[in-house]
C-alpha cells in the first residue's frame, strides 16, 4: 500500500470512529444535506428540502427520516426516494436520492368521434404541467367511460399510455385511445334455464339494469364488465344459498340490432337442489347436544345452504360467547352423502370461561373516555359476553365519531380473566353545508348550517370530545326566514337522560295572505328512554309571537291575535317507535301522544292546553310494496282565565303533509274565504307505495279528515277527502316527493286537483 493511500484510509477510519463515538454519546449532528437525482430533476432541490423536517444542525433521526420519505411521496411528484447518512467531519452528511415523476406537457385523445375531445378534456382531472400520476390517469379513463356510457355507448373501451417527449427534461405526453363501439344502451336482461327462480328475482341480484326513464340519475342501461362479473357471482351465490350448489353460468349472450339497444341473455344450468342428510355435533362439554340442535335453523332434511351453515355457526358462537366462552372455535363442515345430499358436522372446541378484568380504551385523541365507556355494555368482573361486546362495537360505530372501531379480548396473567380492549380511530364530526330547496308551501329557500356531532362546550378552543350535539342553522327564502342555535347533551349528569335547548327566530310569510308571523324565543327539552322502543319527553318553551302586516279586511280571529303575544308552555310526549328504518320504513309502527299546557302558573299572555295523538303502521307486502296507515287526532282549548285560542295555535288541514288534494290550510273553518283554523281535528291517510326502478317508487293514496271550530268536537259534519298518485325519487341532488291529489269530498272547496312537491339538496 502506498503511503498516500494509507493516509487517506486512516483518515476515513478516524472519521468513522469519530462518528461512532458521537453515536455512543448521542445522535450525530447533520452537517450538510445533498439532493441527488436519478434521471431528470423535475422538482427543485429547494422544494424537496421544504417538505423535509430533517435540517442542517439538527440531530439525525431515523424516525424523522421515515416521516420525510412519507411526506415526499405524498406530494405526488416523487416516484422513488431513499434517504441515508454518511460520515462528514464530526457529524453526518444526509443524502436524498430521488427519482422524480415526469411532467405532463401534452394530452392527446384519439378515437373520440361521437363526443368531442374538447369536452372530454374538460371533464377529466389530468392537467398540463403537473406530475404524471397513474391513479389520476386511471380515474380519467373511468370518467371517459362513464361519459360515453351515459350517452348509450355500452361497448366503449378506453386505454391510455404515457410517451416521453424529452427524456432529459422529464416531459411526457398522455395519450388516451378510445374505441367507441356501437351506440345502444342495455335495454333488457333476460335468462334461460331458470326453472326455479323468476327473471324478476334474479334481476334483483344484479346492479346492471336495463335502461329506465331516469337513466341519467340511476345509471341504468350502462354495461361495465367488472360489474357484470360481480353480478354473475351474485346470481351464483343466490342459487347456492338456496341449495343449488352445482349451479353454472353457461353463457352470457349479447345481441343487438345494428346501432340499436343491447339485450343480454344469461344462460343458467341450475343443477339439483341439495338437502341436509345428517347433522353431527362433537366436542360439547358444558351444554348438551339437544340444546345445540335447538339453536340450529338448518335441520336434517332442510335445503342445504352455505349461508345457513354460516348463520348457524354464528348462532352457536353467540350462545357460547354470551356465557363467556371467548376462545370458542366452531368448525362447520359439509361432506357429500349421496346424490344431492350433504352431511353437516359441527366440531366444537369450547375453551375456558372468561371474565372481564379491565376495559382499555385507545386511539381516542379527542373523544373523552367517559363518552366511550358509557356505551360499553360489560363491566370489570362481568362474564366476558361476546354478544354484548359486539353490540358495544355497533353502538360506538353508530355514534358517528369514529372512522373505525375494534374490540378484542387480551390475555392477562390471571387464569380465566381477560381484558377488553377498545381501539378507535377518530374522524371529523363537524360539517358545514349550504344549499337550497323548493316546495309548494314555502317556495324557494336557501340555507347554511354548521353542525358538530361530538361537541364539548367546556373544551375551548377545540369544542370537541364530550359527545354533545351542536347545530347552527340560518335559512333565508322568499317566504320564510329562520335562525336556530341548538345544543343537546345526550347523557346529562352521566345518566341516560338527554337534555337539549335551542334559541330560535322565524319569520313566515306563507301562512296567510292577510298577515305575517314572527316567532322568537328559546326552548329546553329532556328525553328519557323507558325501554328499547319507548321514550318520554318533557320540555318548556318561552316565545314571543308577533302577528303583523295584518290586512284591514282580515277576519276577526286574526284581528284578535294581532300584535305581540308572549307564550309560556310546557310540552310533553310519550313516543313508541318500532320502525325498521326512519327514512324508508317497510315495517313497524310509531305512536306519539303529545299533551301541552300554556299560561296560568307559567305566566305569559295565553292560557290554553292541547293534546295530539298520532300513529303510523307500516306493512311490508310482496314485491317490496309498502302499505302505510297513518292517523292523527288533536284538540286545543282555553282554560282558567283564557278567553280565546289565538290564530297561531289553531289546527289546520290541507297541503303536502296531510290532505294533499287541497291547498295549504284550505280545509277547515274560514271567514270571508280566509282560513282561520279549528280547535278539533282528525285525519287519516292510507298510502301504498311500490318500486318502479332502483331509487324510485310510485304511490297511490287516500286522505280524509275534518277540522271543526269547537274544542273536543269530533263530529263528521265537515269531512273532506281526496285520492291521488305520487312519485318518490332518491336523487343525487336529494329526495324528491311529487304528489297529485284530487278532492272527493270538498267541504266547500271549489278548486280542482292539487300538486304538492318537495325537493331539497345540499352542496
Amino acid at each position: 500500500m502506498r503511503p498516500q493511500s494509507f493516509v487517506i484510509t486512516l483518515a476515513f477510519l478516524c472519521a468513522l470512529l469519530s462518528a461512532g463515538s458521537a453515536q455512543a454519546q448521542g445522535p450525530p449532528i447533520i452537517r450538510s444535506i445533498d439532493v441527488q437525482y436519478t434521471g431528470p430533476g423535475t422538482v427543485s432541490k429547494e422544494r424537496i428540502l421544504a417538505q423535509m423536517r430533517t435540517k442542517v444542525g439538527q440531530p439525525y433521526s431515523d424516525q424523522v427520516v421515515e416521516q420525510d420519505i412519507e411526506a415526499l411521496y405524498k406530494t405526488g411528484s416523487i416516484l422513488n426516494v431513499r434517504i441515508f447518512a454518511q460520515p462528514e467531519g464530526d457529524g453526518v452528511k444526509v443524502i436524498v436520492a430521488v427519482q422524480t415523476r415526469s411532467i405532463v406537457r401534452e394530452i392527446e385523445i384519439n378515437g373520440a368521434e361521437r363526443i368531442k375531445a374538447k369536452r372530454l378534456r374538460k371533464e377529466i382531472k389530468v392537467k398540463l404541467n403537473q406530475s404524471v400520476n397513474e391513479e389520476q390517469l386511471e380515474e380519467a379513463r373511468q370518467k371517459i367511460i362513464e361519459i360515453y356510457q351515459a350517452k348509450g355507448f355500452t361497448d366503449i373501451d378506453v386505454k391510455f399510455r404515457v410517451d416521453a417527449i424529452d427524456e432529459k427534461r422529464g416531459t411526457s405526453r398522455v395519450v388516451y385511445t378510445i374505441n367507441e363501439g356501437v351506440k345502444g344502451a342495455v335495454r333488457r336482461i333476460g335468462f334461460e334455464g331458470n326453472e326455479h327462480f323468476s327473471e324478476r328475482v334474479l334481476r334483483k341480484q344484479m346492479k346492471t339494469k336495463g335502461k329506465t326513464l331516469i337513466s341519467l340519475f340511476d345509471k341504468s342501461g350502462r354495461l361495465e364488465e367488472t360489474q357484470l362479473q360481480q353480478d354473475l357471482d351474485s346470481i351464483r351465490e343466490w342459487y347456492q344459498n338456496h341449495g343449488y350448489i352445482d349451479v353454472e353460468i353457461k353463457d352470457v349472450r349479447r345481441a343487438r340490432s345494428e346501432n340499436g339497444p343491447m339485450i343480454i341473455t344469461i344462460v343458467i344450468a341450475e343443477g339439483p337442489q341439495y338437502h341436509v342428510n345428517k347433522i353431527l355435533i362433537s366436542g360439547e362439554k358444558v351444554t348438551t347436544e339437544e340444546k345445540i340442535r335447538a339453536l340450529l335453523k338448518m335441520k336434517e332434511g332442510s335445503v342445504y345452504s352455505p349461508k345457513a351453515l354460516h348463520d348457524d355457526a354464528k348462532a352457536l358462537a353467540d350462545a357460547y360467547g354470551s356465557g363467556g366462552y371467548v376462545d370458542l372455535v366452531v368448525l362447520p363442515e359439509g361432506t357429500p352423502a349421496g346424490p344431492a345430499r350433504v352431511d353437516v358436522h359441527y366440531k366444537i372446541e369450547e375453551g375456558a370461561r372468561s371474565f372481564v378484568q379491565r376495559i382499555n380504551i385507545a386511539g381516542n385523541t379527542r373523544t373523552k373516555d367517559k363518552v366511550i365507556r358509557r356505551e360499553v355494555l360489560v363491566a370489570p368482573g362481568d362474564v366476558f359476553n361476546t354478544v354484548r361486546v359486539d353490540t358495544t362495537k355497533k353502538r360506538l360505530e353508530n355514534l358517528g365519531y369514529f372512522a373505525k372501531v375494534e374490540t378484542y379480548p387480551e390475555d392477562t396473567d390471571i387464569a380465566g380473566r381477560k381484558d377488553l380492549t377498545i381501539l378507535v380511530q377518530e374522524k371529523r364530526t363537524g360539517s358545514f353545508s349550504f344549499g337550497g330547496g323548493f316546495s309548494t308551501i314555502d317556495s324557494l329557500v336557501g340555507f347554511a348550517e354548521l353542525t358538530q356531532g361530538n361537541f364539548d362546550l367546556m373544551n375551548w378552543p377545540g369544542f370537541t370530545g364530550a359527545g354533545q350535539k351542536f347545530r347552527l342553522r340560518v335559512q333565508y327564502g322568499t317566504e320564510r326566514k329562520d335562525f336556530i342555535l341548538a345544543l343537546t347533551e345526550p347523557y346529562f349528569l352521566d345518566r341516560r337522560l338527554s337534555l337539549g335547548g335551542q334559541l330560535f327566530f322565524t319569520e313566515a310569510n306563507y301562512l296567510s295572505t292577510d298577515y305575517d308571523q314572527r316567532n322568537y324565543g328559546f326552548s329546553i327539552e329532556a328525553r328519557k328512554p323507558i325501554n328499547a322502543y319507548l321514550y318520554a319527553t318533557l320540555g318548556y318553551r318561552l316565545q314571543d309571537i308577533d302577528i303583523y302586516n295584518v290586512s284591514t279586511s282580515a277576519p276577526e280571529a286574526i284581528q284578535q291575535s294581532k300584535g305581540s303575544t308572549v307564550e309560556s308552555e310546557i310540552l310533553t310526549s310519550l313516543v313508541y317507535d318500532r320502525r325498521d328504518n326512519p327514512l324508508l320504513t317497510r315495517r313497524g309502527q310509531r305512536v306519539a301522544l303529545s299533551p301541552y299546557v300554556a299560561g296560568g302558573f307559567l305566566g305569559g299572555d295565553t292560557q290554553l292546553y292541547g293534546i295530539d295523538l298520532e300513529g303510523s303502521q307500516y306493512f311490508h307486502l310482496p314485491w317490496d310494496t309498502i302499505l302505510l296507515i297513518n292517523g292523527e287526532i288533536a284538540t286545543v282549548n282555553t282554560w282558567g282565565s283564557g278567553d280565546f285560542v289565538p290564530i297561531f295555535e289553531r289546527l289546520y288541514l290541507g297541503g303536502s303533509n296531510n290532505l294533499r288534494g287541497f291547498p295549504y290550510r284550505e280545509v277547515g273553518p274560514q271567514e270571508n274565504g280566509e282560513p282561520t283554523g279549528g280547535q278539533s281535528m282528525a285525519r287519516m291517510t292510507i298510502e301504498w307505495t311500490f318500486p318502479i326502478v332502483e331509487k324510485a317508487r310510485g304511490a297511490v293514496f287516500y286522505d280524509t279528515g275534518f277540522d271543526n271550530s269547537d274544542a273536543w268536537s269530533f263530529g263528521f259534519n265537515h269531512i273532506a277527502s281526496d285520492i291521488g298518485v305520487g312519485v318518490r325519487l332518491d336523487l343525487p341532488i336529494g329526495p324528491l316527493r311529487l304528489d297529485y291529489g284530487y278532492p272527493l269530498q270538498r267541504d266547500g272547496y271549489h278548486g280542482g286537483g292539487h300538486f304538492n312537491f318537495n325537493v331539497g339538496y345540499q352542496f
